[in-house]
């Protein structure tokens, strides 16, 4: 419930804004803070409901809280876990979280769940101190778990579309396990995102108890009704690996990290960070077998390019730069899995494909 600022609140805020813009130049960030001031700005003065201003007050205070948790770790790779919250503790599939979200954090990654029963409180039980919550107030079944409590590790949220944000935004791969609507809502929009080059690539594993049929069902479906209707195409499958075994999966996350770091746009030209040089000879099979993405020449070593100064802890990494067609991202998830084929898992400057 909005509860009206006093005469000392609003002195108190015009004092913050005021600071706030005669620094502004000097300020980091400084015009996308510029931005966002006039555009609430420009809204104020537009006819607008109350209803409007709720749901923008609302996401700038989800995402303020999220931020402020998040920052403090923003060098370390996350995962986000995602499925039923009406799996019981007894069942195979909570064993299967628990494990996984054991071992991935033994390999140096953080936990991202939504902190509620179920799968996600498997997740945070099985990641420990390594752990974040996501949650949010629904009329049944979300209540936090207890498994991550402190106020550093856990937000709640008022909107899903906040909360489905920072579980894309802060993740660097995606584990899901069986679950209902909400699992397959969250599992379409990271593939469509990933799909459409609205995120950043990342590896995601869909994982089902021994012997399981149910992400093996979810993909005949797939072939059956989207594939083979021309609705995705065959490389769409490659967004995707399932598996049974979580080793396998851990593995799996891991190994998308062991030689390929990152990507980013820089004006026209796609460019990809390395943890390590790859050899003349790599690179000449990554051009023979990838020129159907490419919009022209060839993808090119480099050095970081003036535009990314502003990532400097990763400044000194290897690059390779490619005009990329923008459209065949299930190629460029096999691209990065060709870029990874030759990792040597004993080279040193490799072993902690956890961090940024």
């Amino acid at each position: 419930m909005a509860i009206n600022p006093s005469r000392s609140d609003i002195e108190a805020l015009s004092h913050d804004l005021l600071k706030l813009v005669d620094n502004l130049d000097a300020t980091e960030h400084g015009e996308l803070i510029y931005n966002a001031l006039k555009a609430i700005t420009q809204l104020s003065q537009t006819e607008s409901e109350r209803l409007d201003w709720k749901i923008l007050t609302g996401s700038l205070q989800d995402m303020q809280k999220a931020i402020a948790m998040f920052y403090p770790h923003r060098f370390n790779r996350k995962v986000s876990i995602f499925g039923s919250a009406r799996t019981s503790a007894n069942a195979p599939e909570y064993r299967q979280a628990f494990e996984f979200s054991e071992k991935i954090t033994k390999q140096g990654f953080m936990v991202i769940t939504g902190a509620g029963g179920g799968i996600m409180a498997a997740g945070n039980e099985g990641a420990g101190n390594n752990s974040f919550g996501l949650n949010i107030s629904l009329p049944f079944e979300q209540s936090s778990n207890g498994f991550v409590s402190e106020a550093s590790r856990l937000v709640r949220f008022r909107y899903f579309f906040t909360r489905k944000l920072y579980f894309i935004k802060e993740s660097d791969a995606i584990a899901l396990f069986p679950g209902g609507f909400g699992t397959q809502d969250e599992f379409f929009e990271c593939l469509t995102l990933c799909q459409t080059g609205r995120t950043s690539p990342r590896p995601i594993v869909l994982i089902d108890k021994l012997g399981g049929d149910y992400w093996n069902d979810w993909d005949v479906f797939v072939q059956n009704n989207l594939l083979e209707r021309g609705l995705i195409t065959k490389e769409d499958r490659s967004l995707y690996k399932i598996t049974d075994d979580i080793d396998e999966a851990c593995q799996f996350i891991a190994s998308f990290y062991s030689v390929y770091h990152s990507c980013r746009w820089v004006g026209d030209l796609f460019v990809i960070r390395l943890h390590i040089e790859i050899t003349d000879e790599h690179l000449d099979r990554l051009n023979d077998n990838f020129s159907d993405i490419l919009l022209g020449g060839k993808i090119q070593r480099s050095s970081a390019l003036p535009k990314e100064a502003n990532e400097p802890h990763i400044i000194d990494l290897p690059r390779l730069t490619m005009h990329f067609n923008q459209h065949g991202f299930g190629r460029l998830y096999e691209l990065i899995s060709a870029i990874n084929d030759t990792c040597d898992s004993g080279n040193p400057l490799i072993c902690h494909p956890e961090q940024r």
